[in-house]
Order: structure tokens, then C-alpha cells, then sequence
């Protein structure tokens, strides 16, 4: 109620006050503040006194999480698509190479974002790098393991291994933060396990070097989740505003790349290889690594924008059901070699994975 309604009402009282008798004037307040009220509720539902402005507001609020959602589902799904697209289709054999790349990519992007204001990011400065170090390394060893994982191993497969990472994750949360998970989701993640390995021993197209890299990428994203937990206070501390949000991580994380990048590049002859590569004399093939690039810092950007607009538990639980399209993309645009078990493997993992995101909910 306005204050303009309410004085509506208090004048109206006050004619009421020459009433002598009381019962009468008690019957007759009554009644005024009954068609008062009903007025005001009419008003307020059919009259455009700030009604447009509230409905408004309600849908951004509902088309928020929807926009966000679907924009992260997207980016995310693309990102996959695309690297297989660029290491398999293209039967591009230099994952560092094409790490680094992506990596530039996202710094020059944040780099001109925060030029133009639309961002804001934390001044870096050695003491912050040197509490980072070991989050950066492992970051690296995280993308480089599933840069050649994805090359050899169907998507479906690799999203699937890729529960592995939240048994690990929970095991690290045991024994490092005391963090203790309820027995449903102890028994989701032995679902996990079952089919994870029924699905390699059915696998058509198993391949052990992909395999081996998938399960170090297991190890290093759990290391990097967990690691990040116990760096992120005493790298606050290292700034001089006492904040990193997320813009400035994502940032450090990309550009502190780029030296580790260079250097793998040249230990492992990867240059040779770029530099002889006819690969890299198709345009359609830059197109792809470039687009790949563009995904990679969309998905950073999408999903904290999903995560600040809905919370860590929708967040996770959209995450496990965005692994349905992926697998479902990946076995129709590449063509995989399937048989009746290796799908039924790939579909259990699926379940199991929105079993486990759902009783960690609860």
C-alpha cells in the first residue's frame, strides 16, 4: 500500500469521526476498510501503478537462470564438439600447441574486455604468482591430459571416465577438509566406478594412451578443485585490495599458462610439427582452433554467470545433465563404433551421474 493510498483511507476516516453513536461508527469503519482494501486489491491487479514494473522484474527474474542455463549448456557442449572436431577431424597431433592457442586467445579477450571497462581485474604482482604456481601447474597438466584424451577416446567415453573426478574429489574432501558424503552418494559413486569400467572393457575403440591420459586428467582436476580451495584465502591475501574474483582468476590462470605452454612446445618438438603440418595451411582448420579458443573463455564466463544466478547445487546438477547431449552429439556427429553393452555402459554412467548430483543436493 502507497502512502497516498494510505492517506486516501486516513481522510476518509476522519469523515467518519462525526458519527455520535459508536456502534454505528464501528459497523460503518468496518465496512469502509472492507471496500478499501477490496479497491486497493483491484487497483493494484488491474491499474498500471507500478503492476507493468513488478511484472517486468518477475520474468527477468525467471528468464535469468534460463538465459544463463542454456548459455552455459551451449558453451560447454560446443567446447567438447570442437576440440574433438579440431584433434580427431583433423587429425591435428599437437595438444600443447593448440592449449596455448586457446589460452592467448582468452587473455587477449579479457585483456581488451578490461581496456574497454566492461571488466575489472586485480592488479597481479610476484607474491600472488608464487602462491598460484601450483594451481597454474596443475591447471596446465589438466588441459593438456584431456586435450590428448579427447583425441583418442570417443566423447561419450570421456564424459563418462570423467565421473572418476568426483570420486576422487570426494575422497581428497575426506582426508583434507574432513568433509563427509552420506552413504546415497558413496553408492552413486560405486555406480560410477561399475561403469566406467564395463564401458572400457566394451569399448570397440579403446585405446590405452587415451585411457591413461583420461585417468591423469581424473587426478589432475580433482587435484586442481582441491588444491584451489586451500590457495584461494592466502592468494586474497596477496592482493592489495584483498579480493580475486573471478575475471582475475581467470586470467592469471590463462596467462601463466602461456610460459608453461612455450616451453612443453619446445621440449616435445611440437614446433617442428606445426611449422611441416599441412594442417595448418587450411583456413577452415583456424577457423575451428580460433572458435575453440572463444568456447573455452565463454564457458568460464557462462558458468559463473549460471552460478551466480541460480547456486552450486542447480549449477551441479545441470552439469551432470548437460553430460547427456554431449555423449548423445558425440556418438552421432563422429560416427563411433557401438556396441549393444558399451551403449548400455554409457547410459548407466549417465544416470549414475545425475544419481550422484542429486543425493549430494540432498
Amino acid at each position: 500500500m502507497t502512502d497516498v493510498e494510505r492517506e486516501a483511507i486516513v481522510c476518509d476516516e476522519s469523515e467518519l469521526n462525526r458519527f455520535s453513536d459508536n456502534a454505528s461508527k464501528s459497523l460503518v469503519n468496518q465496512l469502509h476498510r472492507g471496500f478499501s482494501e477490496r479497491f486497493l486489491r483491484w487497483r493494484r491487479r488491474f491499474l498500471p501503478f507500478g503492476g507493468d514494473n513488478r511484472r517486468g522484474h518477475g520474468s527477468v527474474k525467471l528468464s535469468g537462470p534460463l538465459v544463463s542455463g542454456a548459455a552455459y549448456c551451449v558453451s560447454s557442449c560446443s567446447m567438447i564438439i570442437m576440440n574433438k572436431i579440431v584433434l580427431s577431424s583433423y587429425n591435428f597431433n599437437a595438444g600443447v600447441s593448440l592449449m596455448l592457442y586457446q589460452n592467448l586467445i582468452s587473455c587477449l579477450v579479457v585483456a581488451l574486455l578490461k581496456l574497454s571497462g566492461v571488466v575489472s581485474v586485480e592488479r597481479f604482482n610476484w607474491k600472488l604468482i608464487r602462491v598460484w604456481m601450483p594451481v597454474n601447474v596443475i591447471f596446465v597438466g589438466m588441459l593438456i591430459s584431456g586435450m590428448y584424451s579427447l583425441k583418442y577416446i570417443n566423447v561419450a567415453m570421456v564424459t563418462i571416465l570423467k565421473n572418476a573426478t568426483n570420486i576422487i574429489t570426494a575422497v581428497g574432501e575426506l582426508y583434507m577438509f574432513r568433509k563427509r558424503q552420506n552413504n546415497k552418494v558413496w553408492a552413486a559413486m560405486f555406480m560410477m566406478i561399475i561403469s566406467a569400467i564395463s564401458g572400457g572393457i566394451t569399448d570397440l575403440t579403446f585405446n590405452a594412451l587415451g585411457y591413461t591420459c583420461q585417468t591423469a586428467n581424473c587426478v589432475l582436476t580433482a587435484s586442481y578443485s582441491l588444491t584451489l580451495r586451500r590457495v584461494m584465502d592466502k592468494a586474497k591475501q596477496s592482493t592489495k585490495s584483498g579480493s580475486l574474483n573471478e575475471v582475475s582468476m581467470v586470467l592469471l590462470n590463462n596467462l601463466l599458462s602461456l610460459p608453461f605452454g612455450i616451453i612443453l612446445i619446445i621440449l616435445l618438438g611440437e614446433w617442428r610439427y606445426v611449422i611441416s603440418t599441412d594442417v595448418t595451411q587450411d583456413t577452415m582448420f583456424w577457423v575451428a582452433a580460433t572458435a575453440s579458443g572463444f568456447l573455452g573463455l565463454a564457458i568460464s564466463f557462462t558458468s559463473m554467470w549460471f552460478l551466480h544466478q541460480t547456486g552450486p547445487t542447480t549449477y551441479s546438477l545441470v552439469g551432470s545433465l548437460n553430460k547427456v547431449p554431449i555423449s548423445l552429439s558425440g556418438l552421432v556427429l563422429f560416427d563411433v563404433p557401438l556396441s549393444l553393452p558399451n551403449l548400455f555402459s554409457i547410459l548407466f554412467g549417465l544416470f549414475a551421474g545425475v544419481v550422484f548430483a542429486r543425493d549430494k543436493m540432498s
